[in-house]
């Protein structure tokens, strides 16, 4: 929750300022312990928690400046900085308030003596992989290095969203564009046209015709009911969607659609490959480097998986042996993380196999959206010509006749 606070410092300075925080117990406590005088304490929103929907609104920090904060922080690293000086000069310039509570939190943590891997892990908004390589960089000593890694690494995996969502976009908006134009047809232009038809008593409307209004006049008559079960369907939907088992179900259907399947496969490997090679040039061992990418990998069939080879890696087998059993990965991919523990640049590899099919998804989505769109594009044309066709057909009988 989000709270305006007023607060004095020992100086008699005011300010105020917003802070996010659990509740406003947990607020104040933590403002008086930076030395901080409470003046005055306003909740801002409504919690849907207190409405009692159980919703929870989760607290988020934005990529963007979040890579910019370890940007900024492995500039100031390298300088020569001291690490709590480097917190207290970049807290003060997060304009987000989520990340800036967060960053007052770590500061606090660090000053007073605790790692920062273990400040960010307190927090539970940042990724696994984040927290287990400035784990890393701490034991190591190159936490700059491994700061600079990590930006790299959310900077490729950032660029494959995109190719994504932008292969994608346009034949999404046709698509919402094309059930807006079939609606408006279904609810507004063929009720006016039925209630000229039915002005002609005596003639009777051309089969495609009477279907069309049929459709159209039980949709508008039933629309309230229609939008209350979408609604309910919606909801049940996403209840059973969020639970861990159907999510892992649902995410193991994916993986089985044709052309989609191997796609989202392909993506897997290459998130998880690029995961398991910024680990272990962090200096994270493979076992638990691949926990970590089973946590962070955004299907859960798969990391359910990677949870597997784990443990057969832990047990002494080796990477390519355990994802070969699992047929987890594609054939090409688990090649070449055999040859890469057999060369001893696992990482190098895995670094490989990422760049290797992020090339080879853009080329699949570049195709896909170049094959689907005319194809969209044709279907529809076909149905509003023929919504609008099954429309007009009574006015062109009615002409000929007349004529």
């Amino acid at each position: 929750m989000e709270f305006r606070c007023r607060v004095a410092t020992a100086t008699g300075q005011v300010t105020e300022t917003t802070y996010v925080a659990e509740d406003e117990a947990g607020l104040r406590r933590t403002l008086e312990e930076q030395g901080l005088y409470v003046l005055a304490v306003r909740r801002r929103g409504v919690s849907l928690d207190r409405l009692g929907l159980g919703l929870r609104r989760r607290r988020r920090v934005p990529m963007s400046d979040f890579l910019i904060f370890n940007q900024e922080l492995a500039t100031l690293l390298k300088a020569g900085l001291p690490l709590v000086q480097s917190l207290d000069i970049l807290r003060k310039r997060v304009p987000n308030a989520t990340f800036r509570a967060a960053l007052n939190d770590i500061h606090e943590r660090v000053r007073s003596g605790a790692a920062l891997s273990d400040a960010f892990d307190a927090q539970r908004l940042f990724s696994p992989i984040y927290t287990a390589s400035l784990m890393a960089g701490e034991k190591s000593g190159s936490l700059e290095q491994v700061l600079r890694r990590y930006v790299q690494h959310m900077k490729v995996l950032q660029s494959a969203r995109s190719q994504v969502i932008s292969a994608l976009i346009y034949p999404v908006i046709l698509l919402v564009l094309s059930m807006v134009v079939v609606g408006l047809i279904v609810f507004q232009v063929v009720p006016e046209f039925a209630a000229f038809y039915a002005q002609f008593r005596g003639a009777a409307l051309p089969l495609p015709t009477q279907i069309i209004v049929a459709i159209s006049t039980n949709l508008v008559a039933s629309a309230g009911a229609i939008g209350l079960s979408v609604a309910a369907i919606a909801v049940a939907i996403t209840w059973w969607v969020r639970q861990p088992a159907q999510r892992r179900r649902i995410h193991g259907w994916i993986l089985k659609i044709p052309y989609f399947g191997p796609l989202a496969r392909r993506f897997a490997t290459a998130q998880t490959s690029r995961t398991l090679a910024t680990l272990l040039y962090g200096g994270i061992p493979l076992v638990n480097a691949l926990e970590i990418a089973a946590r962070s990998t955004g299907n859960q069939a798969i990391a359910a998986h990677l949870a597997h080879v784990a443990r057969d890696v832990r047990e002494g087998s080796s990477l390519s042996g355990a994802l070969a059993r699992r047929d987890l990965f594609p054939h090409v991919a688990v090649e070449m993380v055999e040859v890469g523990e057999s060369t001893g640049a696992l990482a190098d590899m895995l670094t490989s196999v990422a760049d290797f099919y992020d090339e080879e998804n853009q080329t699949s989505l570049t195709r896909f959206s170049n094959l689907i769109q005319p194809v969209m594009l044709v279907v529809m044309g076909v149905i509003i010509a023929g919504l609008l066709l099954s429309l007009y057909m009574p006015l062109f009988e009615l002409s000929s006749l007349s004529s």
